[in-house]
């Protein structure tokens, strides 16, 4: 130990005392952080200025006549995106959007069709066609960019198709609403004219005893039937009123049909986006279900399924409430099997986020999911995907009928009472010239009222046959009930159906920047690098090293090593903070796990080389380029290839990354300890490694790097 100390204070005394070699080291402590500050700035902000990233827009659009007005939706395009500075539009012909972005003038380009808003148009007729726009993209020009004007284009299709959906939806809500005020308006009129034919049975046994006694009394018949005379003009209004009325019902749902079968496609659409979204809970399922599987990455899929599955449920209720609505109207009820469907996905779906709830919690507890519950989860997650399947595979063969068949029903009903109202107008001359003869049998005598007890039987007849379905129809139905349904407020509810979900983000986290998110990954490399340059312009080797033992030669020159490197970590990790002003939440323990990582880098580095001479160099560099790949410090590992995900364990920048972006973000103790603790392991079977196999190890390489000197071609 006193050999190792004194190599190590004497290394110290001749750099101090050599100006060149102050300088050398210096240079050697400062440099490598330029490289990590350097890309840290670079990468500040690359999102929030993607203004200059230009998309050549062109509308060739020459719009369409929607039910008597002229629409251009490109040209509304145009005028939107002129107001947008997310992205640098550039509004030019097609000609030269196409060179343009074969020559790099653009990125992308985006053509609007000539027949873009007449195929919008198709959703009012019998055969849809979808519209189209037209994105053509340079991949070769940039990497990222592709990824950012393709998110420009999508985003463009969203909001047209959320606009239209609303549009469309509103126009549906609105024929409703127009008609459940009607009715609401009318419904006066309509009890008026229940009220008097009642009125009007109630008295036709009077009427009758009237005739009767009328051979015998003329005076007293004469004036009941003028009384009864005064009141039929206003029964022959309302029964006017309201045939006029119902017809108009009828009439209206006709053309309510019509725009009811716009609905279908957004059943369809929302049942199919529920689909897709389930297999995607199917995908993480199985990756739930692989054994080993580490509690991370089980708490990563099971947010993951929280928020598909909140979506499938929110979705499921919409498609819920809306068959739910229209089987109201249908006698016979005929969505109910349908909608025992939805509900048994629905309350499916509900299950599973509980069992994703207990997996999660299981996780954090035990330390890995419970595999019942697993069990569970995986049977419930296969049926919904089972009873979705059958549900999409049988939406135009048992949905679309169901629906249309609820909409025949509630034509059916209105035509009923139409035909109740018509015929007691019609019955209502019939009612008026038995009284006008009465009227005139009793000044005439009585042989005119000989002929009014003839007719008079028929006369009862009707009048007990439209009395008889009117209580009929109001035992089946409860015109109530169908104006609260038909009324809404047009606007809220358009708005609903055009985004009927929210996504209210809550950011655990928050990083305000690309740059300080990006300075775990920049910082932890330029300490590696530093570790490099060091052993590249520094001698692992002790002149005078006969005098000593092996293991004193590596341990006294690992000390100046290690001194220098731990300046390098001192001064990049203060530059971060106080120089660019990176994000950091937690300052001080960002600064000595900065000295860690060097610390364990430089002992790793400084070993190879110590044993394996340049051979060592080459490993050390071979050893950085595949923790760039296989750390996940810039792409998550999941997403990198196989052999690089099965590497990524055994890495030390995969735990010093780790740990320096828990305390940039916010430090768990538990995830910083476990990275630490790696590392220091790491630290310990290199030191071992370098005080054990030094000697007969760097004997063999020594031969290798002697041989090599002859050739005159390294030093």
């Amino acid at each position: 130990m006193k050999n190792t100390v004194y190599i190590y204070t004497r290394d110290l005394k001749r750099i101090f005392t050599n100006w060149a070699m102050i300088i050398i080291v210096l240079t050697l402590m400062i440099l490598p952080s330029f490289y990590a500050w350097f890309n840290i700035k670079a990468s500040w902000d690359p999102y929030g200025r993607t203004e200059g990233i230009a998309i050549a827009v062109t509308s060739e659009d020459e719009g369409s006549t929607i039910r008597g007005q002229h629409v251009n939706v490109g040209k509304d395009i145009i005028a939107t995106l002129k107001k947008n500075k997310t992205l640098g539009w550039t509004f030019v012909s097609k000609e030269k959007a196409d060179h343009g972005v074969k020559h790099g003038d653009y990125y992308a380009s985006i053509v609007i069709p000539k027949d873009f808003s007449q195929k919008l148009g198709t959703v009012l007729q019998d055969r849809l066609e979808k519209p189209v726009i037209i994105y053509k993209v340079n991949e070769k020009i940039n990497a990222v960019a592709p990824k950012i004007t393709s998110k420009g284009a999508s985003s463009l299709t969203q909001q047209i198709s959320e606009k239209f959906v609303k549009t469309a939806n509103g126009a549906i809500f609105s024929v409703f609403n127009e008609l459940g005020i009607t009715l609401q308006r009318d419904l006066p009129t309509i009890q008026q004219v229940e009220q008097r034919i009642f009125e009007l049975e109630n008295r036709l046994p009077e009427i009758k005893k009237v005739i009767n006694e009328a051979n015998d009394t003329t005076q007293k018949a004469g004036a009941i039937v003028s009384k009864a005379q005064a009141a039929l003009p206003e029964v022959e209004r309302l029964t006017a009123d309201g045939a006029q009325m119902t017809q108009q019902l009828n009439t209206f749902l006709t053309k309510s049909d019509q725009v009811l079968k716009t609905a279908e496609p957004t059943i369809n659409e929302t049942l199919h986006r529920v689909q897709q979204r389930a297999l995607g809970v199917q995908e993480l399922k199985n990756q739930l279900m692989e054994k080993d599987i580490a509690p991370a990455e089980v708490s990563a899929a099971a947010e993951q399924l929280k928020v598909q599955l909140t979506k499938q449920i929110a979705d499921t209720g919409e498609v819920l409430t809306l068959l739910t609505d229209l089987n109201a109207l249908s006698q016979q009820e005929v969505l109910s099997p349908v909608i025992n469907d939805v509900k048994n996905v629905n309350t499916l779906l509900q299950q599973q986020l509980s069992d994703v709830n207990d997996l999660q919690q299981q996780t954090q507890n035990e330390g890995a999911p419970n595999q019942s519950v697993l069990d569970r989860f995986s049977s419930r997650t296969d049926q919904a995907v089972s009873k979705l399947n059958t549900l999409t595979n049988s939406y135009s063969s048992t949905i679309v009928p169901a629906v249309e068949q609820a909409i025949k029903e509630a034509k059916d009903k209105t035509a009923r009472a139409n035909s109740l109202l018509e015929e007691a107008n019609k019955s209502m001359p019939n009612v008026s010239n038995v009284l006008s003869k009465t009227a005139r049998g009793i000044l005439l005598g009585q042989q005119e009222l000989a002929k009014i007890t003839k007719d008079f039987p028929r006369i009862e007849q009707n009048v007990h046959n439209i009395a008889d379905k009117i209580r009929e129809f109001q035992r089946k139905e409860n015109i109530e009930d169908i104006i609260n349904l038909l009324k809404n407020d047009v606007q809220k509810e358009s708005d609903f159906f055009a985004k009927p979900v929210l996504l209210k983000e809550e950011r655990l986290y928050p990083i305000p920047n690309y740059g300080s998110a990006m300075s775990p990954f920049y910082t932890t490399l330029c300490l590696w690098v530093g570790a490099l340059l060091l052993v590249s312009i520094l001698s692992v080797e002790v002149a005078d090293e006969e005098r000593f033992k092996s293991y004193e030669v590596y341990l006294g020159r690992l000390l100046t090593f290690l001194s220098i490197a731990l300046v390098q970590a001192f001064i990049v990790t203060l530059g971060d903070l106080f120089l660019i002003k990176t994000y950091v939440v937690d300052k001080v323990p960002f600064i000595f796990l900065g000295l860690l990582c060097s610390f364990v880098f430089m002992t790793i580095v400084y070993t190879l080389v110590a044993i394996f001479g340049n051979a060592g160099k080459a490993m050390a560099i071979v050893l950085l380029v595949l923790q760039l790949s296989a750390a996940g410090g810039t792409f998550p590992i999941q997403v990198v290839p196989a052999f690089f995900q099965a590497i990524n364990p055994f890495l030390p920048f995969t735990y010093a990354i780790s740990m320096m972006r828990e305390v940039v973000g916010g430090m768990l103790a538990d995830i910083v300890k476990k990275d630490v603790t790696v590392l220091l392991c790491i630290w310990l079977g290199v030191l071992l490694v370098g005080i054990f196999l030094h000697k007969p190890l760097s004997k063999t390489s020594a031969k290798l790097t002697k041989k090599a000197r002859e050739s005159k071609l390294i030093h």
